[in-house]
């Protein structure tokens, strides 16, 4: 979890190939409506969010059935959070990649091709509520290299004996 531009995919992606489960790519779940209202800069409301974080939940659940899955989603809020944990019915840990305003947006001055603008990182910024310590949720520093992010967050998560698959 994390705002734009802070390694969610790239991380998540990293974790699940180490770990030997599937990938939920959160961005792929969001509606249409919610895809053309970042692509022109109008950020989502919460009334927005919550069928994309229904539809990351159910995908969370569905793997939870085979092998289970990391899945990359912003999940801003608390609120958020607890929304995903109640529909997956299941075991959800969330890592938070943690990362300055000042790289985020160099990252996404640089990025091409993704529904979200860079515009849109402020909006992000404010609506973030980071883990609280009861959450139990993996912090990472974002500014690590992906392999070193990922060897901390195994370690966290009591995995440090799976091997990193490339």
């Amino acid at each position: 979890m994390g705002v734009s531009g802070s390694g969610k995919s790239t991380l998540g992606a990293a974790l699940a190939r180490a770990l030997g489960v599937g990938f939920i790519e959160g961005d792929a779940l969001h509606p249409p409506r919610n895809i053309a209202k970042m692509s022109v800069g109008e950020p989502l409301t919460d009334a927005d969010r919550r069928p994309w974080l229904d539809a990351v939940a159910a995908a969370l659940a569905e793997a939870a059935r085979r092998k289970g899955a990391v899945a990359a989603c912003s999940a801003l809020k608390r609120a958020y959070r607890d929304r995903i944990r109640q529909g997956a019915g299941t075991n959800v840990a969330f890592v938070y990649i943690d990362l300055d305003a000042a790289t985020l947006h160099r990252r996404l001055a640089q990025r091409r091709g993704h529904f979200m603008p860079a515009s849109l990182l402020d909006s992000q910024l404010a609506a973030l509520e980071p883990p609280g310590p009861d959450e139990d949720a993996v912090v990472v520093d974002g500014r690590l290299e992906t392999e070193r992010q990922l060897t901390f967050v195994l370690d966290r998560l009591g995995r440090s004996q799976v091997g990193i698959v490339r």
